[in-house]
């Protein structure tokens, strides 16, 4: 199918959702304009989703596409699809992203909110590797995942050999406090809870260690305020 120029004027940005006719389950959801939504049928990448629809095909079917909000501006498209990701969870859809959030950072339990509003700030007088992962944080995060999303992979330079903790950071609260016990090229180690195909591909960093005990309660929960643009600080690392 096409989508005429008349058609997506009237659809501007629009965001779809891919459902498994086998059992009506949704499993993935995208945000676009034009023939977007049609574009993963002839996709010939490697992913789980492309995966899905060949098998939804060999059963002699095809997916069904809905669409789920359309008429929008492209930032409320982005809050839209990142609101239905997070809302279904990724671990039920073949996204290899949970959305690109913008003032806010995903879904969160009031718990978190509140503690993310009310935290007393803190100053860090450790030599410290303040980490923001507010891209990948989920309030339901097992440690596993919390450990394996601020341990890589990251753009650095010498200066990460000086720092002897790494601080998972939210919203300006710190969330964990790890003992960096070395620092390995990207793609080196194992990786359980994230898809870490392409680490290896990139010139980035990614450490090993373990939940500070001796440090930590000193830190968790507490503000060490928001950062710029760059997901990495240093404390006290000359």
């Amino acid at each position: 199918m096409e989508i005429t120029d008349d058609i997506a004027a009237i659809l501007n940005s629009y965001v779809y959702v891919y459902i498994d006719p086998r059992d009506g389950e949704p499993f993935y959801i995208g945000k676009g304009q034009g023939n977007r939504l049609y574009a993963h049928l002839d996709d010939p990448a490697e992913s789980d989703k492309v995966a899905r629809i060949a098998e939804i095909r060999r059963r002699g079917q095809e997916p069904r596409i809905d669409i789920l909000r359309y008429g929008l501006s492209d930032s409320e498209a982005i809050l839209v699809e990142a609101a239905a990701i997070d809302l279904i969870g990724k671990a039920h859809l073949t996204n290899r992203v949970a959305g690109h959030h913008e003032a806010s950072f995903g879904r969160i339990t009031s718990q978190d909110l509140l503690a993310v509003l009310t935290a007393e700030p803190v100053e860090v007088r450790h030599k410290a590797l303040l980490i923001t992962v507010n891209k990948l944080y989920r309030s339901d995060m097992t440690p596993l995942e919390l450990y394996e999303a601020t341990r890589g992979t990251w753009v650095l330079g010498q200066r990460r050999n000086r720092a002897e903790y790494a601080m998972a950071v939210y919203q300006g609260i710190v969330r964990e406090v790890y003992r960096i016990e070395a620092w390995h090229p990207a793609g080196t180690l194992e990786y359980l809870t994230r898809d870490a195909s392409e680490f290896a591909k990139r010139k980035r960093w990614e450490f090993s260690g373990s939940v500070a005990l001796d440090i930590r309660d000193e830190y968790v929960g507490r503000s060490v305020g928001k950062g710029g643009q760059n997901p990495m600080r240093y404390v006290n690392v000359p």
